[in-house]
């Protein structure tokens, strides 16, 4: 009775039974959902039932997972010569633990963003999100667009930014995915962004600012302000100021400022302990690619504790976060030493 239970197959009455119309699926990861072909809809939690269950057990022998170019799981018998998109593993099903662990066990360093959003639905939530043509920025609109939200990549290369949505849409043609021209390092081209946004005259739940520069040559932008500082931190600035009437409209909304650890190995204050302007967007003379884009970190933290301290009590919150130590990415692109660096590291780091 024990390996019946285990197996998913003690219970026999009509709770397990699936309504019509309804059929049993499995993730690559091992989950079981729930396909509605009626409704065209699918959820984690069984119909009847309302558990959530996972595969017990690896595939039988000779049994090999794949992905078909629309993004859904289907299964090869190299024994029997067959295909089917039926897990030959469903009919040994346990019950997910009803207690959630908390966050510190349940996710780590190997997590990824579509692990962390199994099970949300954000159908009906509206996100933007810098920089998200690539890295960082891709993987989260993927994960977030395959979940249900509508998702804008605001990206400062239009044909890139149209091609990181087709590589969205081969995973799920229905994902609501759009991009929009926005460069940061032109506070005109982050006005005309926000206005061409605002005359869409949808919500705005989640803004990510992600879009970064890192080891770049010194530079001034056409607002005749060093380059790192005013794409990493500046231009996100003047985003939020602009869209912020939208967000409090929006709430429950919330900002995200992706930072680093960085920012710790840096300083912004003259010798009096006073903010140093020049420190902030400093001459060619005084430039260092590694110290401007310290900075221009700290500056994210300082202003989404601010933002948070300021909008928090009308509904929208902010964060900065840490995306990890080394992550690789193409955020290398400006120097060779430091792509080498990267290349060399990347065995011991997450990959995307």
């Amino acid at each position: 009775m024990a390996a019946l239970r285990y197996a998913g197959l003690e219970d026999t009455d009509s709770e397990e039974e699936l309504p019509p119309g309804w059929e049993e699926r499995s993730t690559r990861g091992g989950w079981i959902y729930y396909a509605n072909h009626l409704e065209e809809k699918t959820q984690w939690e069984h119909p009847k039932s309302g558990k959530r269950k996972r595969v017990a057990g690896g595939l039988p022998y000779g049994w090999e997972q794949e992905t078909d170019e629309n993004g859904q799981v289907y299964f090869v018998d190299h024994i029997n010569k067959r295909t089917t998109y039926l897990d030959p593993r469903l009919a040994f099903t346990v019950e997910e633990n009803p207690v959630k662990p908390a966050a510190r066990q349940r996710y780590d360093g190997n997590s990824t963003a579509m692990e962390i959003l199994q099970g949300r639905d954000l159908s009906g939530k509206v996100v933007i999100i810098t920089g998200a043509n690539s890295g960082i920025g891709f993987e989260t609109a993927k994960s977030l667009a395959l979940h249900g939200a509508h998702v804008i990549l605001a990206c400062r290369n239009a044909s890139r930014g149209n091609d990181a949505v087709q590589r969205i849409l081969e995973e799920w043609h229905k994902a609501k995915v759009e991009a929009m021209t926005l460069d940061l390092a032109s506070l005109q081209s982050v006005k005309h962004f926000a206005e061409a946004f605002k005359s869409k005259n949808i919500p705005l739940h989640i803004l990510i600012c992600n879009a970064a520069t890192f080891g770049a040559p010194w530079s001034l932008t056409e607002d005749n302000l060093e380059s790192t500082f005013q794409v990493n931190h500046l231009g996100h600035f003047y985003l939020v100021q602009l869209l912020e009437e939208v967000l409090l409209r929006s709430s429950p909304a919330r900002v995200v400022v992706v930072s680093s650890e960085s920012h710790r190995f840096t300083e912004i204050k003259d010798s009096s302990g006073k903010l140093d302007f020049h420190l902030l967007s400093p001459s060619k003379k005084e430039y260092w690619a590694m110290l401007a884009y310290n900075r221009s970190k700290l500056c994210n933290i300082l202003f989404s504790n601010e933002l948070n301290r300021r909008l928090s009590p009308h509904g929208v919150t902010s964060n900065s976060v840490h995306p990890g130590n080394m992550m690789y990415s193409s955020i290398h692109r400006s120097w060779w030493l430091y792509t080498l660096l990267f290349t060399l590291a990347r065995p011991f780091t997450k990959s995307m």
